[in-house]
């Protein structure tokens, strides 16, 4: 009788041996669940900051975004006065419109739709004739670094300065492209008389 007693308390033990082999006291319970290390242990999410690259320069305002061109030089557009230009070094004052076909710059110079306006974030764009019409552009070429370039819209009165020029051809639409800078471009059929080129004198809105 007592060695039953003793065959039985000797698989009990063995029992209790392999059921504790299969967890090691050392083995830390697993995250989520209990254990025998305790209750679960919770691990907060990092917050979204923790991922963001410390360097990356947080983005900006929207950029204007110029119109293209049709085409059709008279293709169907409202005509649009906008303002006023005025560039004393070669002593032209004149309206100016807002549009990109000849319905408004054949009325002087006209803002290329969706460019900066003046004094605005981005680049002002304006075209406007050399050699028909008023021939409000005629003497652009005549501008140098640091002559100055007013416009007028509304009751908003902007001053830019020339930085500089260049001859592109009539295709290089890359003229109005936008910055988050403070400039302008004037442009204008080139040489006097012919449409072979464009003629663009640079600016830089005046603290």
């Amino acid at each position: 009788m007592l060695s039953h007693v003793r065959c039985r308390s000797i698989v009990a033990v063995a029992v209790l041996c392999l059921a504790g082999a299969c967890v090691s006291p050392t083995t830390p319970a697993t995250v989520g669940s209990a254990g025998p290390q305790g209750p679960a242990v919770l691990i907060p999410a990092r917050p979204p900051s923790l991922y963001a690259d410390p360097t990356a320069v947080p983005p900006g305002p929207p950029l204007p975004s110029p119109i293209v061109i049709p085409a059709n030089d008279y293709a169907p557009e409202p005509v649009v006065e906008l303002g006023s230009i005025e560039i004393p070094a070669i002593g032209l004052k004149h309206r100016t419109f807002q549009g990109v076909t000849l319905h408004n710059i054949d009325g002087g110079p006209s803002h290329w739709t969706g460019s900066a306006l003046p004094g605005e974030m981005g680049n002002t764009v304006f075209a406007g004739h050399r050699a028909t019409h008023s021939q409000p552009f005629r003497r652009i070429d005549a501008l140098v670094p640091g002559d100055k370039v007013i416009f007028t819209v509304g009751t908003a009165r902007s001053t830019y300065r020339v930085t500089g020029h260049m001859v592109v051809r009539p295709a290089d639409s890359w003229i109005a492209d936008q910055t988050s800078a403070y400039t302008g471009t004037l442009y204008a059929c080139h040489p006097v008389g012919s449409t072979a080129e464009r003629y663009v004198v640079r600016l830089e809105l005046v603290p």
